[in-house]
Order: C-alpha cells, then sequence, then structure tokens
C-alpha cells in the first residue's frame, strides 16, 4: 500500500528543522522520544517528513511554551488519535495557545514580595509553595501570576492549611472532569464538523477565533454554576444545623 504522505511535499530534516524554527539536533531528540513520528526512508536512506511532522513540532514546542515537561508533554501527545492530520494538528496547537493558562514567571523574592502587596515570610513561602502558587528557581522563585493573589489571600484565612489543601484537591478533581467532558463536546460538536472542509490557515485562524470567544463565556458559566450550587448546599447545611 502507498503511504498517503508520499502525495504531500516532503522535507529533509534540516528544511524541517529551518521551517520549524529549531535545530537539526532538536528534532532528532524528539524522534528519540517518540514525540515525532518516523520519517519515510527514501532513496540513499535519506529521511523525509511530512507537513505533520511540522505541525507536531508547533504543537510541542507551543506545549514547551506553557511550561509543560517533556515526559508530560509525552503523555500528551500519546492521548491523541493517531490519525491526526497536519490541519488537526495545527488547529489543536491554536486550542491550547488560546486555553492554556499564562506561563509561571521566574522573579527575585523582592519582586515577589512586591506582586504580593506585602512581606512574605519563609513560612508564608512555604505555603504558597504547598498551594502550588510558586516553587524555588534558583535564587528567585516561579510563580504562577494567576493564582498568587488568591494564594496571598489564602494566607490570612484562618483555617488549618491541611484543609485548604484538601478544599484545592476536591475543586481540582471536579474542575478535570468538567475540563475532560467539555473537551469532549467541544471536540464532537465544534471541532469535527469544523474540520470537514478544505485545510487552510483562514479555517485555523477562525476556529482559534471561535477559541478566543468561548473561554471567556466557559469560565463565567463554571463560576456562576459553582457560586449559585454552592450557595444552595451552604443554605441547606446551616439550615438543618439549625432546624
Amino acid at each position: 500500500m502507498t503511504d498517503p504522505r508520499a502525495a504531500e511535499p516532503m522535507l529533509t530534516v534540516d528544511e524541517l528543522a529551518s521551517k520549524a524554527g529549531v535545530t537539526v539536533r532538536t528534532v532528532r531528540f524528539y524522534s528519540t522520544r517518540g514525540l515525532l513520528p518516523p520519517p519515510l526512508i527514501g532513496p540513499r536512506r535519506v529521511g523525509h517528513y511530512g507537513p505533520e511532522h511540522l505541525s507536531r513540532l508547533a504543537l510541542i514546542e507551543e506545549l514547551q511554551h506553557q511550561g509543560m515537561t517533556l515526559s508530560a508533554i509525552q503523555r500528551y501527545l500519546d492521548a491523541l488519535p493517531d490519525d491526526l492530520s497536519a490541519h488537526d494538528l495545527a488547529i489543536h496547537r491554536a486550542l491550547v495557545a488560546t486555553w492554556a493558562p499564562d506561563t509561571p514567571r521566574v522573579v527575585s523574592r523582592a519582586e515577589l514580595e512586591k506582586r504580593a502587596g506585602r512581606a512574605l515570610s519563609d513560612g508564608d513561602l512555604r505555603r504558597l509553595a504547598a498551594m502550588n502558587v510558586l516553587s524555588e528557581a534558583g535564587e528567585g522563585f516561579r510563580v504562577d501570576l494567576a493564582l498568587l493573589r488568591l494564594g496571598v489571600a489564602l494566607l490570612d484565612v484562618p483555617i488549618a492549611h491541611e484543609t485548604l489543601l484538601v478544599a484545592r484537591g476536591i475543586l481540582l478533581e471536579h474542575a478535570r472532569t468538567a475540563a475532560h467532558e467539555l473537551t469532549a463536546l467541544f471536540r464532537d460538536e465544534v471541532w469535527g464538523p469544523f474540520t470537514e472542509g478544505e485545510s487552510d490557515l483562514e479555517q485555523i485562524e477562525s476556529m482559534k477565533a471561535l477559541s478566543a470567544h468561548m473561554q471567556p463565556m466557559v469560565v463565567q458559566a463554571l463560576v456562576t454554576a459553582f457560586q449559585r450550587s454552592l450557595k444552595e448546599e451552604l443554605r441547606a447545611a446551616f439550615a438543618s444545623e439549625t432546624g
């Protein structure tokens, strides 16, 4: 059977690296880690790469930009369908770039305290680290700025630290479930029908714009639903205590 990639423009490893903006050494390293599928072997045992390799490289670079380790990227890619086309991978990368949280920043202790709006003791730093707000990075700290304000506010909450960590675990568990189900819905009802047409850059940009518009609506819907549910649960719990 003829490999379908044979009809597509093929690239040497040097051409692939140049188009992807990485080094040949990086391409070979990703290949040895199993992050890139093997190339087609042509005459004189020269490897040739297709558009799907270029799109997968771009996705790997985006995932690294979002702070994922190579092991995490490998697990992420292993979970993707084997038959994703270069176009599908490009759309996937657009969604990752749109929905992924801000990349953590490495700051000095002085800048961290400036952003926190207060002095932070060693105990405060340990609590923030336990909440995954920050981690040590050389002489500074790698900080999730989106969580810093909340983490600092929780430092003064008169609740046992262990209780906060348990509550965080509960929220993360249900957040992952909601994210998984929403992703499946988006893939089946929006992404699938959208990608049935011809593959082109305009389509990819349209999908990226659609994703960007959906993100704040989905987040707001989740927050509103949680607030209402929590209010109802608290009302019911305290009503039973005082009734």
